[in-house]
């Protein structure tokens, strides 16, 4: 237990900086200070949101890691043919999964109200909305956020170790660029034909 609090306090007490000026967190776990209180949480928690979601979003891209900047294009692209799209950013899965297996245990415990932050974060999304996951790792490390509040997940990751080649060309073999989760989105969700060239 004292590993925890110890792992904790250092975390509470690590400085940040963003481009808005800089922000940590006291030994209290309160904000010292800082501009948007949920983003600096989900920094700490394990996600946040680096695009919103609309009111009734078709699809959620959650990723995780170096494949962000084919997340965000792939995110643009898909915007023109899907509404409300919402993009989550993984900081830690590791912290998110811990969070939200911790408070279903709490919940078993008789803790009803008990709530992970990525509880918080996903169960105001419809159910009908489609997650799609991309990470360059495992694509189950990801793959469990459907699980969390219902919705269908799509995982997309390194399946298999072994080639060598450019990213590049190694990100479009796993259908982790961008080209690969527009195709996902395209091949998963109702509506009109999201457009495959950007």
């Amino acid at each position: 237990m004292d590993d925890v609090r110890t792992a904790g306090h250092a975390l509470r007490c690590r400085h940040f900086k963003r481009q808005t000026g800089d922000f940590y967190f006291g030994t209290s776990g309160e904000y010292s200070a800082g501009t948007d209180n949920e983003f600096d949480q989900g920094v700490i928690d394990g996600a946040y949101w680096l695009r919103r979601p609309g009111r009734n979003p078709d699809v959620i891209l959650a990723y995780q890691g170096a494949v962000g900047p084919d997340v965000i294009e792939a995110a643009g692209r898909i915007g023109q043919d899907r509404r409300g799209i919402g993009v989550l950013a993984i900081t830690s899965a590791d912290r998110l999964n811990a969070g939200w297996t911790a408070a279903k245990r709490a919940r078993q415990r008789g803790h009803k109200s008990a709530q992970a932050w990525i509880e918080r974060v996903l169960t105001p999304i419809p159910h009908d909305c489609t997650i799609v996951t991309a990470i360059d790792g495992h694509p189950l490390t990801l793959g469990w956020l459907g699980a969390v509040s219902g919705h269908p997940t799509v995982p997309l990751g390194v399946e298999h170790i072994g080639q060598t080649g450019r990213v590049s060309d190694l990100y479009h073999h796993y259908g982790i660029d961008a080209d690969g989760i527009v195709s996902a989105v395209h091949e998963i969700t109702m509506g009109r034909p999201v457009r495959l060239v950007g």
